[in-house]
C-alpha cells in the first residue's frame, strides 16, 4: 500500500492541530528533502531525530520530534511515530543540550546501533563515513532490509549472539546478491568499482596515468601465490606457537634467532663482523613491529612472544594472512601521514609489473608523482628524490622483512620477485577499496 501523501497530512493536521503543523512541516522536509513518505526508514528517522535535528535545526526541537510523530501517526506510520516521542530521543535530545556535540553524537551513535538497522560492518565491506551515490546507495537498501527482517520476525530483536550473527550474515547476502535493480549486479561489486573509480581519479595527471591500468586489475581479489612466500613470517609465526620467541632481559629478540634470521633470509646487518642482537638488523625489528603492531598477531609476556588469538586465526587462514600481510606495505608507520603512504603507493605501482629501477631512478619517478599530486617538503618547495629517504627506507624494510624483494641490498637494482609483485597488486586493492574517513576518525 503506498504512502500517505505529504501534503495531505500536512493539510491534515493544519486544520486539527495549527500549532504543531508549522515544526511538522520542517521537520518532514528535512527528512524527506521533497520526496514521497514511502522513501524513508527507521534508519533514516532515527537520523533526523538524533543527528540533523539537535545538530542543524533550530528551533524547539522536542516539540518538532512530537509533531513530526503526529505527522506518523496521521498516516498510520505508528512505529516511525514511536520513535519520535520515545524516551530514547528525549534523553539524547537533552545530552546534546546538557553535554555538547561530542557526547550527543556519541549517544546518538549507541542508540543507532542498538536498533538494529544500521548496516554493520562484514569482511567483505566496511563503511566510508563519506559514501559515493553506489555506497550511500547499498547502505540505505540494506538498512531498509535489515529493518523488513526485524519486523517480520526473520531476525530477533536486537541483543545476544544470535541476532548479531543473523545480522550479518543478512548484510553479507544482501551485499553479494544479485539485485534485479542492477541490472543482475551486486551492491559489493557497485561499491567497489565506485570506490576504485575513485582511487584512480585521484589528484594529479601524473597519478591518475600511473593508476589508470590498475582499475581493472584490481577489481577482484588478489589471491595468494601458489608457490612458498612469506616465509620470514611463517618462521616467526611458528616460533611463537611452539613455546614462544624468546627474549632477552630487554626484551629484544634472542641472539641465537637474530643469527638464525640472518642465516635464512640473508638480510643485511649494521655490523660487518658478529651479529650481537636484534638491533644489528633492522629488517628482522620490522618484522617483529610489523607482527605485533599492525597484525597483531603475537604479543609480548614475559620474556616471550606468543601467538594471539588473531595470530592464529591468520595462521588457520592462509587467504586471510595474506591479505592482511600485503596491506601492511601501505600501513602508516608512526608518526607517518597520507604523504608517506603515497610515497609508497607511487613505489608500489611503478614496481608492480616487474619492472627495474637503480634507488635514484625510482625516487625520481615517485617524485614526479607526489609533486603531481601537490605534496611539497616541510620548506614549501617541491619534493625532491632526497625528500624520499625516510619513507623509502621504511618501504625497503617492509618489502624486505617479508621477502619481496630480488635483492635486500638497497644500493642495488629494485626489483619485486613474481610474490613481491602479487603482494603490490593485493597491497594497492586494498588501499583503494579502504573507506574514506573524515579527518581525524579511525
Amino acid at each position: 500500500m503506498p504512502a500517505p501523501d505529504v501534503a495531505a497530512l500536512l493539510a491534515e493536521l493544519e486544520r486539527a492541530e495549527p500549532d504543531v503543523a508549522d515544526s511538522a512541516r520542517v521537520a518532514v522536509e528535512w527528512l524527506t528533502g521533497g520526496e514521497a513518505l514511502e522513501t524513508i526508514s527507521q534508519l533514516d528517522v532515527c537520523e533526523f531525530l538524533w543527528y540533523a535535528l539537535p545538530i542543524k535545526v533550530t528551533g524547539d526541537r522536542h516539540g518538532i520530534a512530537r509533531a513530526l510523530g503526529r505527522l506518523f501517526e496521521l498516516g498510520g506510520m505508528e512505529r516511525y511515530a514511536a520513535l519520535c516521542d520515545s524516551p530514547t530521543t528525549t534523553r539524547i535530545l537533552r545530552v546534546y543540550a546538557r553535554d555538547g556535540e561530542e557526547a550527543g553524537t556519541a549517544a546518538y551513535q549507541e542508540a543507532v546501533e542498538a536498533t538494529g538497522v544500521l548496516p554493520p560492518d562484514v569482511p567483505e565491506l566496511s563503511w566510508s563515513s563519506i559514501m559515493g551515490p553506489e555506497e550511500l546507495g547499498a547502505h540505505v537498501a540494506c538498512a531498509a532490509a535489515l529493518e523488513l527482517a526485524l519486523v517480520s520476525g526473520e531476525l530477533p530483536q536486537p541483543g545476544g549472539k544470535t541476532f548479531l550473527k543473523g545480522r550479518l550474515d543478512l548484510t553479507r547476502r544482501w551485499l553479494n546478491s544479485p539485485r534485479p535493480e542492477l541490472g543482475g549486479d551486486c551492491w559489493l561489486h557497485r561499491v567497489h568499482g565506485e570506490r576504485l573509480n575513485r582511487w584512480v581519479l585521484g589528484r594529479g595527471r601524473a597519478r591518475r596515468e600511473l593508476a589508470q591500468p590498475f582499475e581493472v586489475r584490481l577489481h577482484a581479489p588478489v589471491p595468494a601465490p601458489e608457490e612458498p612466500h612469506l616465509a620470514s613470517l611463517w618462521w616467526l609465526l611458528d616460533w611463537a606457537e611452539t613455546g614462544g620467541v624468546p627474549l632477552t632481559q630487554k626484551f629484544n629478540i634472542a641472539r641465537a634467532l637474530v643469527v638464525e634470521s640472518v642465516e635464512l633470509f640473508g638480510w643485511d646487518t649494521l655490523t660487518s663482523g658478529t651479529v650481537r642482537g636484534e638491533a644489528d638488523v633492522p629488517t628482522l625489528t620490522m618484522l617483529r613491529e610489523i607482527m605485533m603492531g599492525e597484525l597483531k598477531a603475537v604479543r609480548r609476556t614475559g620474556r616471550k612472544l606468543v601467538l594471539t588469538s588473531r595470530g592464529r586465526k591468520l595462521a588457520d587462514n592462509p587467504d586471510l594472512l595474506w591479505t592482511a600481510v600485503t596491506a601492511t606495505l601501505l600501513a602508516p608507520a608512526k608518526g607517518e601521514h597520507d604523504f608517506e603512504v603515497s610515497i609508497r603507493e607511487s613505489a608500489l605501482m611503478l614496481l608492480a609489473d616487474g619492472a627495474a629501477y637503480s634507488y635514484p631512478d625510482l625516487c625520481e619517478s615517485v617524485a614526479e608523482v607526489v609533486n603531481g599530486e601537490g605534496w611539497r617538503s616541510a620548506a614549501g618547495a617541491q619534493v625532491s628524490a632526497r625528500d624520499l629517504g625516510g619513507p623509502m627506507g621504511e618501504f625497503q624494510r617492509r618489502l624486505d622483512a617479508l621477502d619481496l624483494r630480488v635483492s635486500c641490498d638497497w644500493r642495488s637494482t629494485w626489483q619485486l620477485t613474481p610474490v613481491g609483485q602479487a603482494a603490490a597488486l593485493s597491497a594497492l586493492r586494498t588501499q583503494a577499496l579502504r573507506p574514506r574517513r573524515y579527518a581525524g576518525l579511525g
